[in-house]
């Protein structure tokens, strides 16, 4: 199954049938990422009187509560209503679109003098091509160890503030990372990346959104894919996400 479709003048082919899944799912407990000091995610089984929501306890039904905070436990989503006192500003609202031509861009964060490792600016643009929509940006190295790794207090690597600037000039809509902020862990409540993406200072760019704690495989490609964005229909910042990648051809 494929898909042919037209953006910006340009001809692409879209291959349906291979999708890759860039997401990372959540479990119950410990053994998913974490930043932020979050709480562990909870499958808490829901009991009533003589129900118990537990097929292996007896019950008609599995039924659930789960508590989760989208933010600091797995890939997640974020409109400009994570950095505003726009109380309107959901995620729900902003995200009006779910397909976009994405490239993938693999990159090794530089160690800076004060310690910190950033994603440097030349790096990026050096790899950046004109005409997409979503940039998906990958870390080296890149080990199985960030489908549960724990950042909080880890100071982990974050983007420099230029790249976000540029997206935002460029037109990018879409800024996907497998960190778990585009920002560093503690800059004083700077965020300029964050601030930048999103034209917080001039025209807000409403229609744009970050995703963050992606997991791209090893055996994903750099270059151009098709990028299905799915999310929950939550009336918040953010919600917990499903990007999906598709293979394209251009012509």
């Amino acid at each position: 199954m494929k898909a042919s479709f037209v953006l910006n003048g340009k001809t692409y082919e879209a291959d349906l049938i291979n999708p890759v899944d860039i997401s990372i799912p959540l479990k119950e407990g410990n053994e998913n990422p974490n930043c932020y000091y979050a709480e562990p995610v909870r499958f808490e089984t829901i009991k009533s009187g003589d129900f118990v929501g537990s097929v292996a306890l007896g019950g008609s039904v599995n039924y659930q509560a789960i508590t989760l905070t989208p933010h600091g436990n797995g890939t997640h989503t974020e409109c400009y209503g994570h950095i505003s006192s726009d109380r309107g500003a959901t995620l729900n609202k902003c995200l009006n679109r779910y397909h976009f031509i994405a490239q993938v861009i693999t990159l090794t964060p530089i160690r800076e003098p004060n310690g910190d490792m950033v994603i440097g600016f030349d790096d990026f643009q050096s790899e950046f091509r004109d005409g997409i929509e979503a940039v998906v940006i990958r870390t080296a190295p890149n080990s199985t160890e960030k489908l549960h790794q724990q950042y909080s207090g880890a100071n982990p690597p974050f983007m420099d503030g230029r790249i976000a600037e540029f997206l935002c000039e460029k037109g990018v809509k879409h800024l996907l990372i497998d960190l778990p902020s585009v920002d560093k862990e503690v800059d004083g409540g700077e965020l300029r990346s964050h601030k930048a993406f999103w034209n917080m200072n001039g025209n807000i760019r409403k229609d744009c959104t970050i995703t963050e704690l992606i997991y791209v495989n090893n055996d994903v490609q750099d270059g151009l894919y098709l990028l299905n964005l799915q999310v929950t229909s939550l009336e918040a910042d953010a919600s917990p996400s499903k990007p999906v990648l598709f293979k394209v051809k251009e012509y």
